[in-house]
């Protein structure tokens, strides 16, 4: 509560009543504040006085309920992979690349951060094709969601998967069993599925999906012939003839299809019954690790190789450092010497060697 008084006179350009809370905050209110703190200051003193109308009780409870939703953030990694952005997500539709997002299928305990990641990039690419001419971004961006149900519910897929088309972003789902997108999206899982023009089935032996399948391929026209024989004082022969609908596929065909076969249906056309494709016949295969051992990533020498090429400083290194002045009255570039810092880490010695750093602005 202080220290939100602290900061509500400091943003009205006041003095707290009491001297000795002037006596420990003083040296705030030597500085005033600029244009983004006044207004990041304001929005916190809103949320905060709308907390204060809670009851005792029931004010425990929404820190207690803040405080378990926010409990993963203080375990040192993740705080660490959500201090600082090195994903750069709004440039992936500027050049070719690609982006690998890597957790773990069995423990579940962090496939929130994944959603966030998902949601964001969304969110940030339809953002960008929208202010890009023509309304879609200079690289198509195609994402490759692999085990779909482990990753989490993304906040508003279901709008998301029916808009990003137009900006030149596709999305594959790629799920075991239908009945896995019923369980996370529910209702909306049939609104995704309907957003999707392509449908790949590669075998399986849920039901429910099977009988999808069935019912969606349609059926084919077969004849019938019935013959009968009476046999009596006089025999007698017949015949009949019909033509009868079959399912394409039925239901126990589809469970013991072929594991070399999959089915295609695309929007407009026939679906599509074919060979898969065999990865070991791709010119560039010797390029997995499935074939050549050296080609493994190793994940520890890129990170380390990524670290020793940050700069590190000694005490004994001089440089300088230079600002802008961005100010209406010039623009000016000034050089600040280091020597002037008062800063331990940065001191300087007369006889070493000068170096610069030049910093980009």
């Amino acid at each position: 509560d202080l220290e939100f008084e602290i900061v509500e006179c400091w943003l009205n350009g006041t003095k707290h009543e009491d001297p000795e809370v002037m006596a420990d905050y003083g040296d705030i209110f030597e500085t005033k504040p600029d244009a983004e703190q006044r207004r990041l200051g304001a929005f916190a003193l809103k949320q905060f006085k709308a907390y204060k109308l809670a009851a005792g009780k029931t004010a425990k409870s929404i820190l207690i309920s803040c405080s378990t939703r926010l409990a993963p953030f203080a375990i040192d990694e993740v705080l660490e992979i959500t201090s600082y952005d090195e994903l750069h997500l709004d440039k992936l539709g500027d050049e070719l690349s690609a982006l690998f997002i890597i957790i773990s299928d069995t423990d579940a305990t962090f496939n929130f951060l994944v959603a966030i990641m998902y949601s964001q990039l969304f969110n940030l690419l339809c953002t960008k094709a929208d202010n890009s001419p023509g309304g879609k971004l200079d690289y198509h961006v195609r994402c490759l969601l692999d085990e779909f149900a482990n990753i989490g519910e993304i906040p508003q897929f279901e709008k998301l998967i029916a808009t990003i088309r137009s900006r030149e972003i596709s999305a594959s789902i790629i799920l075991q069993a239908k009945s896995q997108l019923k369980a996370i999206y529910k209702d909306n899982a049939d609104t995704i599925e309907g957003n999707c023009d392509t449908m790949l089935f590669l075998g399986g032996k849920e039901k429910s999906t099977l009988k999808e399948i069935s019912e969606s391929l349609g059926k084919e026209t077969i004849d019938s012939f019935n013959t009968s024989t009476n046999r009596g004082q006089s025999e007698s022969y017949g015949m009949n003839y019909q033509k009868l609908g079959k399912e394409l596929k039925s239901q126990d065909e589809l469970a013991v299809m072929d594991g070399g076969k999959c089915i295609l249906q695309l929007r407009g056309v026939r679906p599509f019954f074919s060979d898969k494709f065999d990865i070991t016949r791709h010119k560039q295969y010797p390029m997995l690790l499935d074939d050549n051992p050296e080609m493994g990533f190793n994940i520890e020498k890129y990170v380390s190789d990524k670290k020793a090429m940050r700069l590190r400083l000694s005490r004994q290194e001089k440089f300088t450092g230079y600002g802008v002045d961005m100010t209406d009255a010039g623009q000016e570039v000034t050089a600040v010497s280091a020597k002037e810092t008062d800063n331990a880490d940065t001191a300087i010695s007369e006889e070493t060697e000068e170096k610069e750093i030049y910093v980009g602005f």
